[in-house]
């Protein structure tokens, strides 16, 4: 038997225009890394990465910003870029494709208005749509992780299934940017 391939995504976040992280998803506790995205990218590529996966954390808490500006460099480095952060409709998808994107991550709307995601498919494909399966405390957060929702990781990821969605993006809020490791039962949970 032959295992699956695996392929890591590593995260180039961005906030005003700088590479950061954040704790917990919490804005107030940010980290900055890098003021040079595209430089962070080719780190990664030279590393041997295979994808990116690039966030607007901007877009994310919905304030105004130059990202997509920012994508279509880091698209230019020659790897697919994934990304996601602030889209809210059909429109927004189509200019981060546009941008560069190979694969856009759609959370909040995914939750809210899951339709959208259907309609991307339908419009664009499956392969070019990720739905974010973003929780804490085992129920869906939203709006830059600081709404939670009432539905499961499992509940939304088999509903946006059954409209085509093909990838998943799936993040422990609780766990994220604490290097404490993934949230290997959630995780398998899914699988189930």
């Amino acid at each position: 038997m032959t295992a699956p391939d695996f392929v890591v995504y590593p995260a180039i976040d961005l906030r005003g225009g700088r590479v950061v992280r954040l704790q917990e998803g919490d804005p107030a506790r940010q980290t900055v890394f890098n003021d040079d995205p595209a430089a962070q990218a080719q780190t990664w590529i030279d590393a041997g990465a295979a994808w990116l996966h690039v966030v607007n954390l901007d877009g994310a808490f919905a304030q105004a910003n130059a990202n997509e500006r920012i994508l279509s460099a880091i698209a230019r480095s020659g790897v697919p870029v994934q990304f996601g952060g602030g889209m809210r409709d059909l429109a927004d998808i189509e200019r981060a494709l546009n941008a560069g994107a190979a694969r856009v991550v759609l959370g909040t709307i995914a939750a809210t208005h899951p339709q959208i995601v259907g309609d991307a498919i339908a419009r664009f494909g499956a392969d070019a749509i990720c739905v974010g399966l973003d929780s804490r405390d085992g129920v869906i957060t939203i709006s830059g992780w600081q709404q939670q929702t009432t539905i499961t990781p499992a509940e939304l990821g088999a509903r946006l299934a059954n409209m085509g969605a093909r990838h998943a993006l799936y993040t422990d809020v609780a766990r994220d940017g604490l290097l404490t490791g993934a949230n290997i039962d959630a995780t398998i949970a899914l699988g189930d």
